[in-house]
């Protein structure tokens, strides 16, 4: 079965870091391009980052670049989103998904779960 489990996430004060986990079954990560996603209730889809299946090159938007960091490790077929220098705005549900530039549940075949992270005094 394919799919992505995600762990990590949780609350934080303004200025921490978390990471957040996201181990693929079914599927190898170092074929497939990757996203992480994130969703403030009530609000659309945010794409926060994607990392090349191939070159592993990374891209960000512009809120999270220099703060967040996307990576992979192909031996345990996961992949990581380092958050730091948290700010309240980056509250919301964090998704993986295995796809490019996801923007949408539709765009991309394959998500996770869902990790919460919630930055607050």
């Amino acid at each position: 079965e394919v799919q992505l489990v995600q762990s990590g996430g949780g609350w934080v004060q303004p200025g921490g870091s978390l990471t957040l986990a996201c181990e693929a079954s079914g599927f190898t990560l170092n074929n497939s391009s990757m996203s992480w996603v994130r969703q403030v209730p009530g609000k659309e889809l945010e794409w926060v980052s994607s990392i090349r299946s191939t070159s592993m090159s990374t891209y960000y938007t512009g809120a999270v670049q220099d703060r967040f960091a996307m990576s992979r490790n192909n031996a345990q077929n996961k992949h990581y989103l380092q958050l730091n220098n948290l700010k309240t705005e980056d509250t919301a549900k964090y998704y993986c998904a295995r796809g490019w530039m996801c923007s949408s549940f539709s765009s991309c075949p394959v998500w996770g779960q869902g990790s919460q992270v919630t930055v607050a005094t």
